[in-house]
């Protein structure tokens, strides 16, 4: 049997951090960069402008790819199994959105395999890949921890800065399933 891999969305597969950016500097005309709000919470970034940000038509459907998750993603599902998890209930209005972008850009993860939920501490996987602690936090298996603006002065759980760096992370696994 295969181990499993819950997979967040935005700012793991979705790279969120250009559409914060341009969508603060469009509402207050001040261009911020990473290293301006560099471990603050998306809350306090944006001074609270980004939950209107992610209520926005389009704010989801049209989020750039995090670079090589698609064959990323498509690697994994060889020796895992795979499903794409995410805390979407927080943003009703994303998940049309979300379920199109992932049509677009994922088209080979069959439905069965996206979970859109409210809390991600249902999920009991092998490993989460994650951006977010209050995730991570109750993840079931291991916790993988995609860096992000707003966890880079935490360090409670594996950190990794791409999706190459993922892949030579569970290679150990993959090498084991090999021998078993």
């Amino acid at each position: 049997m295969k181990k499993t891999i819950a997979i967040d969305m935005d700012g793991v597969m979705a790279d969120t951090e250009p559409h914060f950016f341009d969508y603060y500097e469009q509402e207050t005309g001040i261009r911020l960069t990473r290293q301006d709000i560099a471990g603050m919470t998306e809350y306090d970034a944006f001074k609270g402008k980004g939950h209107g940000m992610v209520n926005k038509p389009g704010f989801f459907r049209t989020l750039p790819l995090m670079e090589g998750a698609v064959e990323a993603v498509k690697s994994l599902m060889e020796d895992f199994e795979v499903y794409i998890v995410s805390a979407a209930m927080e943003f009703p209005l994303s998940l049309p959105e979300k379920y199109e972008w992932l049509a677009e850009h994922f088209p080979f993860i069959h439905w069965r395999n996206i979970v859109f939920c409210g809390d991600k501490s249902i999920i009991k996987t092998d490993f989460l890949i994650d951006d977010h602690c209050k995730n991570l936090d109750y993840c079931h298996g291991k916790p993988i921890m995609f860096d992000a603006f707003h966890n880079t002065n935490l360090h409670h759980h594996q950190r990794v800065n791409s999706w190459a760096e993922v892949l030579e992370l569970l290679e150990g696994e993959r090498a084991a399933k090999v021998k078993n």
